[in-house]
């Protein structure tokens, strides 16, 4: 290698160097400042954080993690006696006021009587939409009812508890919404269209609020998880057989990522190391490799859903 191609070589590798290290203190530097003007830190008296689904799962591992942070509680979710019993724990725990306030977000009036609560309240800092449900099987297998009740639960509750919750967090300049998506919101997956596509409208809602709302102090969040312990599966009688272990994240592990990024000002948090990767690679994958593997995976399923593999389950 010649003098010169050595000395353009130095200079390149000089370059890149102050360029890396420059995006790194640009990124502390931000990091930083959303750590010290957030929600999670800034504010003072007495915080209220509402969350729907809150009777299991993800949304009793944010009522934990929110009680443990000092937040007065409202829980919400269908099952009355499942809310009283985690109202109790967290009372005993923590010492926090904690409110039970029964709904079905499925129905429209179940959505008008959180909506109108969420308004009665003065001093509401958080708001968490993690209630859902899922169904097994094809598009066309399930009635029409079950997709619409999907997508009031997913998007039309999340969208009104949203727009009921600014003005208050607005006008006090301080605020947090986190809207529980999917890591589908990156990957459409057979087998779970209505889902699919009512997270990736989560997760473009979010981002297109997020610029809205930006210097208001009002920060939003779309949490994008990835296979998650929780009851879901169970309740929605979703097959988890043919899922390694390694792909599974508890929720509590879910929920203190989310926090994190909260802190960190990040509006699409992506707990998992390696469903992070996949994210950043999903605006690179064809289309085309796209919808081969999902009818690789719905070749998948239905080997697992052959009688064969349901005698053995």
């Amino acid at each position: 290698m010649s003098r010169l191609a050595k000395r353009q070589k130095n200079i390149i590798g000089l370059s890149l160097g102050i360029a890396a290290g420059i995006g790194a203190a640009v990124t502390w530097r931000q990091r930083r400042r959303a750590r010290l003007t957030s929600p999670l830190q800034s504010a003072d008296g007495e915080r209220v954080a509402l969350i729907t689904g809150a009777s299991s799962g993800i949304g009793a591992a944010y009522a934990r993690a929110l009680a443990r942070a000092g937040y007065v509680l409202i829980l919400v979710a269908r099952r009355e006696a499942r809310l009283q019993a985690l109202a109790e724990e967290l009372t005993q725990v923590y010492h926090v006021p904690v409110e039970v306030l029964v709904a079905d977000l499925a129905d429209p009036a179940g959505i008008s009587n959180v909506e109108a609560r969420i308004v009665q309240i003065g001093a509401l800092a958080f708001l968490v939409n993690n209630a859902g449900f899922g169904v097994p099987g094809s598009f066309v297998q399930n009635e029409i009812a079950s997709h619409e009740a999907m997508i009031r639960v997913y998007v039309n509750a999340a969208v009104r508890l949203t727009r009921a919750a600014l003005p208050v967090m607005l006008a006090q300049r301080h605020g947090a919404i986190v809207n529980v998506a999917s890591f589908v919101a990156f990957f459409p997956v057979t087998g779970s269209v209505t889902y699919s596509a009512t997270k990736a409208y989560l997760r473009s809602f979010t981002e297109g609020l997020h610029q809205e709302l930006d210097g208001t102090g009002v920060r939003v969040q779309a949490l994008c998880p990835g296979f998650t312990r929780t009851e879901f599966q169970k309740t929605g009688k979703i097959d988890e057989q043919g899922i390694p272990n390694f792909l599974w994240m508890p929720a509590e592990s879910v929920v203190a990522q989310s926090l994190r990024d909260l802190d960190n000002g990040r509006v699409i948090s992506v707990p998992g190391l390696g469903y992070r990767l996949l994210a950043l690679l999903a605006g690179l994958i064809p289309r085309d490799l796209l919808y081969s593997v999902g009818q690789w995976t719905r070749r998948y399923r239905a080997t697992f859903a052959s009688p064969s593999s349901a005698r053995s389950s």
